[in-house]
């Protein structure tokens, strides 16, 4: 049965952005992505459809629609989570629960972007352990480990950077583009939230290992000078690996 959500992002949909959409998240074939469904609504329309139906809104439904082809279904379940979480109409561990055994369908960097940190970071937050990020970025699975770095945020909000660089130590290596993009994004806040200091010395201790792209994502806020220098250094220690190997 279709829930009335669904009915309504339906008769929202707008073909005319589904080509561009496709493209932004790339859909076609090889990419990450491959073969996801869109409709072409706004995220503002998203949000707003969400709103007008929250309150016949369950669990079991949120956990229902996650399993929609289509993208911006998927992304109005998530978003309806993250609402109920924050009004306290349902707690973390339950709200997590139901994410963690969908992660599958949490197949874009947009939907782990849009929820993870208020679901996922905080039932660690609350938990005082990140055992379930740490297992999470080892997985094969893209999605699973981009959850792992991007949920530390919640933890960085709030004056901590020591689970960013755990996790961020597990990833360094990753070879894919979102995840160095996700951890240079992390320790770029953990520089802004946190301490600079700190963010100075994580990348000095990894400069030999830390990818192009995640140092850059990383030192974006830090004086021009001192980035001029970690791209440098990092430049040589890419060429001396070259020349050793």
């Amino acid at each position: 049965m279709i829930h009335p959500l669904q009915k309504d992002i339906r008769a929202n949909k707008d073909e005319s952005r589904v080509p561009m959409l496709q493209h932004f998240f790339k859909t076609g074939k090889g990419q990450y992505a491959e073969g996801d469904i869109f409709l072409g609504l706004t995220v503002p329309l998203v949000r707003t459809l969400v709103k007008k139906h929250l309150a016949q809104i369950s669990l079991d439904d949120i956990e229902e629609i996650l399993q929609s082809k289509y993208h911006e279904e998927r992304l109005a379940a998530l978003i309806a989570l993250v609402t109920m979480v924050r009004k306290g109409t349902l707690s973390t561990s339950d709200a997590s629960a139901v994410y963690l055994r969908n992660t599958g369908k949490i197949n874009n960097w947009d939907l782990v972007d849009t929820s993870v940190v208020d679901i996922v970071g905080a039932y660690c937050a609350q938990k005082k352990s990140i055992a379930v990020l740490k297992k999470l970025a080892v997985s094969k699975l893209l999605w699973e480990r981009r959850i792992a770095m991007v949920a530390t945020l919640y933890h960085i909000r709030r004056g901590s950077n020591t689970e960013a660089f755990t996790i961020a130590s597990l990833l360094l290596k990753d070879d894919h583009d979102l995840i160095q993009k996700a951890v240079g994004w992390m320790l770029r806040e953990s520089g802004k939230y946190v301490s600079r200091e700190e963010l100075v010395a994580y990348i000095q201790s990894n400069i030999r290992t830390i990818r192009p792209t995640t140092l850059r994502y990383a030192i974006e806020h830090l004086p021009k000078e001192a980035r001029a220098y970690y791209l440098e250094m990092r430049r040589v220690y890419s060429r001396n690996l070259k020349f050793s190997t």
